[in-house]
């Protein structure tokens, strides 16, 4: 299962998230992402874990949670949306008559 990790710390490494969720299950893979040009933290990641279970496990236990005095948003990784902006904004124009 695939884990999305927001709000974290900027000091986070891969290393450390993995850390975190490893109190949980075992983790195949910890990624915090990074910035192309400055390769700095964006603050967010994600965590792959391949027991159901146990990713269960661990995103009830750290969503909320505090690291380097953030809470955490920790929830089940949703798949890229395709197209569009961010925003999700259909485009095109409303006539209101």
């Amino acid at each position: 299962m695939r884990i999305y990790v927001g709000n974290l710390p900027y000091n986070t490494t891969d290393e450390s998230l993995r850390a975190a969720f490893e109190q949980y299950g075992r983790v195949d893979d910890a990624t915090v992402i990074r910035d192309n040009e400055t390769g700095r933290s964006r603050g967010f990641g994600f965590v792959e874990m391949g027991n159901p279970a146990e990713a269960q496990k661990a995103i009830e236990a750290l969503n909320g949670s505090q690291m380097g005095g953030r809470a955490l948003t920790v929830n089940e990784a949703r798949p890229m949306r395709s197209g569009g902006d961010r925003r999700g904004g259909g485009g095109g124009r409303r006539d209101w008559r």
